[in-house]
């Protein structure tokens, strides 16, 4: 009697529950009235600890309340122990705005317990509630991350694994598991969980030169964190065998078709190989070797077949019913016009389309390249079919692939398209009749890189440069992509006169020895970058090979709208000839210039102490930090303790390589007869180094010339990392001419080397006498400007600011074109040089 009397008075007290939610929220009372059918399972007495919680994490916040209860049904059908999971997610409660992590919980709990059992969920639960006690947030991305995914396949095991390296990230550096995670995982998959400790490592040595660097590197945000991975990927690297697949390409399809490195990334899908129309873009590893190769005959011979053609791409788009989309500023032409009309079914078109396009360009390969096909077999055996929808369209494009090599009958849909005569247009009308055909599962844009076969890929993902028709092309004197600039070099290669020993430059500034040029004309003066231009000159300097080794760098050619890559080589040296009594000379000469100098350096130099707030000690408390800590403390957070205020002088985080033009032209004379145009660079580079020095921030000082695009040479006069000595100055005073100015293979390679200084405020100065120009660049004015260009582009992106402080009167001509207006400025006068150089500075760094 007392039983049911106990069952009773406990139903009526869930009604009362039931009814406080009712006058609290309709939502409420409706979502628990909703979820509690699915616990009759459960004593009354469970019932009403359910009740209670959902009642009081609704209480606590809204949208938990409504996560625990609408989330119920699921875990009571995994999990039957509802007093367990209720516990676990009253836990919640001691955490404001946590009900983000509270679904993410609730998501997932039933399911974990499913796979682990319940030690195995405790286990997984007792780890996000360490993240949630460090960070809301940070617990919210534990909680919302797929388990199976932090476990792989290795149960809970394999996410302490996972997670031992945050740990100790957050302990030592106080890295969010926000920012750890996403990259982790892609680790994992690279080095496996044995390499993920020192992957780790090298990110802490990072945080600890720069926070921002080293929150980039786990983000895999910066080229430093991608290429650790790569550099530690298993696989057949296409890169390291670039010439070797030029041949190949070459051979079949009398065409030198450029390699470039594609914006493929570890855990950015399946690696593939694409084509822009131009180029193959190769990802940096593919499985192994044959499947590079099959992979770059495939996707040559989109080229080949006519792809990319524009007159097909017309074709295309009339038949589509629609305009072909015009060219961007880059003179490429985007595909998304095409699917635009399949809206959110788009992917699943254009899987189908790529694959009817694919069958009919392999069609005409496997008859043009013997070999291809039983390669392309060999790889299509071990292939493993995807699960879910991207499984269907592998399977069948597989299927297809195998019955082409087997000389079998191919679907009935797809036989036009093995027909010599087949164009774009017909695989784009087979495919639209495959869409028709509701097998085919809807493709989401995630799954649509792993419905492709072996070896192939997106032939419509990026924008491409239409082309003439490969008969149009064929044997045109534009179909070899670097004709041109072969050209140049067969010229270069003409046998040179024989000069006798009297007739070699002595130029007691010159430290090399080369063989005299013609420099007549209008050479040797202020705005031309060589000795004289390039078209007239007739037997092209001691340069006749390509000298070994080299840094190379890509180089953009406006002509074909493309990156040439890897085709300048730097070759970095160091300049050691020294001229103490010509440096000596220079301070003398311009003490008055020294003098107002260090005044204007006193009013950059910060007086007196800035207060540093929100520090963990310091000399007085931080009255708004100690509210704000006593605030979150008393509402149940766990806030630190950066509560004090100090005092201290606070220096800016800037940091300057001066870049200074080295080619020939400085050693013209001085416009006024009175020594050459270097005397007053060397006097500014001197004075730059006094003012940088008195300032204490961080700079080098380089120089360039050029001989070539493979003999670009970079002096190193002084490094980051070196402290002044007193000989930088004699080192200045010895500097002197020579040969080209190659600036966007230099510029590049100083962008690399500000890799090695930790500062806020990046500054690269470029001291210029003219425009550039080198020996080899055809006698076109517009070809290494527009190169300088998209240098200065790639440092903005770096995070470099590039500024250009030029001699040559007419530089206001090309100047806003290669770095932007209020990006330059000129130096009337030669002579102003010297006083101007840190004055420059001093204006940029404020």
């Amino acid at each position: 009697m007392s039983s049911a009397s106990d069952e009773a008075e406990t139903l009526v007290r869930c009604e009362e529950v039931l009814q406080h939610l009712e006058d609290i929220s309709f939502v409420a009372q409706r979502d628990a009235r909703a979820a509690l059918p699915t616990l009759e399972g459960v004593d009354a007495p469970t019932r009403l600890y359910w009740l209670e919680a959902a009642r009081d994490l609704f209480f606590h916040d809204r949208e938990a309340g409504k996560a625990f209860m609408r989330r119920t049904p699921d875990l009571v059908a995994l999990w039957s122990d509802v007093r367990r999971w209720t516990d676990q997610a009253q836990s919640f409660r001691q955490w404001v705005n946590s009900w983000a992590a509270l679904d993410g919980f609730l998501a997932q709990a039933g399911q974990v317990y499913a796979a682990w059992g319940e030690a195995g969920e405790r286990g997984w639960y007792d780890i996000g509630m360490r993240w949630c006690t460090r960070s809301v947030e940070d617990g919210r991305t534990y909680f919302e991350a797929d388990y199976e995914n932090l476990a792989d396949g290795e149960g809970l095991a394999g996410i302490e694994a996972l997670m031992a390296p945050a740990d100790a990230l957050y302990e030592a550096r106080r890295l969010t598991l926000e920012t750890y995670l996403p990259g982790a995982l892609i680790a994992r998959k690279v080095v496996g969980t044995p390499g993920l400790e020192p992957w780790a490592r090298r990110g802490a040595d990072l945080m600890q030169s720069g926070r921002a660097r080293g929150e980039a590197y786990f983000q895999l945000a910066t080229e430093e964190g991608v290429r650790y991975l790569l550099d530690e990927l298993p696989g057949y690297r296409p890169r390291q065998h670039a010439k070797f697949l030029q041949l190949l390409l070459l051979a079949w399809f009398d065409e030198l078709i450029p390699l470039a490195d594609s914006d493929w990334r570890p855990g950015k899908g399946q690696p593939m190989m694409l084509c822009d129309g131009r180029s193959l873009l190769m990802p940096a590893v593919m499985e192994d070797r044959d499947e590079v190769i099959v992979a770059a005959l495939h996707t040559a011979a989109h080229l080949r077949f006519d792809t990319y053609a524009q007159a097909e791409i017309e074709t295309l788009f009339e038949v589509a019913g629609s305009q072909p989309p015009p060219l961007d500023d880059d003179q490429r032409m985007t595909w998304r016009p095409l699917f635009a009309a399949y809206g959110e079914r788009m992917f699943r078109f254009q899987a189908l389309f790529d694959l009817c396009e694919d069958i009919r360009v392999d069609s005409r390969l496997g008859a043009l390249v013997p070999g291809f096909l039983s390669r392309l077999g060999r790889l299509l055996d071990r292939a493993e079919t995807p699960e879910g929808a991207p499984g269907h369209f592998h399977a069948f494009a597989c299927a297809q692939l195998r019955a082409l090599i087997a000389g079998q009958g191919l679907d009935a849909r797809l036989a036009s398209l093995t027909l010599p005569q087949a164009r774009l247009s017909d695989a784009f009308a087979v495919a639209r009749e495959l869409f028709a055909d509701a097998d085919f599962p809807e493709l989401a844009a995630g799954e649509r890189d792993r419905s492709y076969p072996p070896a192939h890929g997106l032939n419509t993902g990026p924008a491409v440069y239409p082309r003439p028709r490969y008969d149009e092309l064929h044997d045109a004197p534009h179909a070899d992509a670097y004709a041109e600039n072969k050209a140049t070099r067969e010229r270069q290669r003409e046998d040179q006169p024989q000069q006798a020993p009297g007739q070699r430059q002595d130029d007691p500034d010159a430290d090399i020895n080369l063989p005299r040029e013609n420099t007549s004309g209008s050479g040797g003066r202020i705005g031309s970058g060589i000795p004289m231009p390039a078209k007239n000159i007739r037997g092209r300097g001691a340069t006749l090979e390509t000298p070994p080794g080299g840094i190379p760098y890509h180089e953009w050619d406006y002509r074909e709208q493309r990156y040439l890559n890897e085709w300048a080589k730097v070759h970095e040296a160091r300049l050691t000839e020294t001229e103490s009594n010509r440096a000596a000379r220079i301070l003398e000469d311009h003490a008055g210039v020294l003098k107002r100098m260090r005044a204007a350096l006193e009013m950059q130099r910060p007086s007196r102490p800035a207060p540093l707030r929100r520090q963990p000690e310091g000399d007085e408390l931080d009255m708004e930090a100690t509210v704000a800590y006593v605030v979150e403390k008393r509402a149940g957070l766990s806030p630190e303790g950066l509560i004090y205020r100090r005092r201290a002088v606070q220096h800016r985080d800037t940091a300057v390589l001066l870049l200074a033009d080295l080619s020939t032209s400085i050693m013209a004379r001085h416009p006024g007869g009175h020594g050459k145009v270097v005397d007053r660079i060397r006097s500014g580079l001197i004075l730059f180094s006094e003012a940088i020095t008195s300032l204490g921030d961080p700079y080098a000082i380089c120089g360039f010339a050029s001989k070539h695009h493979d003999n670009v040479n970079y002096y190193v006069i002084k490094d980051f990392a070196e402290p002044r000595d007193h000989e930088l100055n004699a080192r200045l005073a010895a500097l002197s001419g020579r040969l080209a100015s190659r600036m966007g293979a230099a510029i590049r390679h100083s962008i690399k080397r500000f890799a090695e200084v930790d500062a806020h405020h990046r500054l690269l100065l470029l001291l210029t006498d003219g425009r550039p120009a080198d020996y080899d660049d055809g006698g076109d004015a517009r070809y290494l400007q527009d190169d300088t260009r998209m240098a200065m582009k790639e440092a903005r992106d770096a995070g470099v600011h590039p500024f250009c402080i030029t001699l040559d009167p007419s530089g206001g001509e090309y100047l806003p074109a290669i770095f932007g207006p209020g990006h330059f400025t000129l130096v009337d006068s030669v002579d102003d040089l010297p006083a101007r150089l840190p004055e420059i500075y001093l204006r940029l760094r404020r």
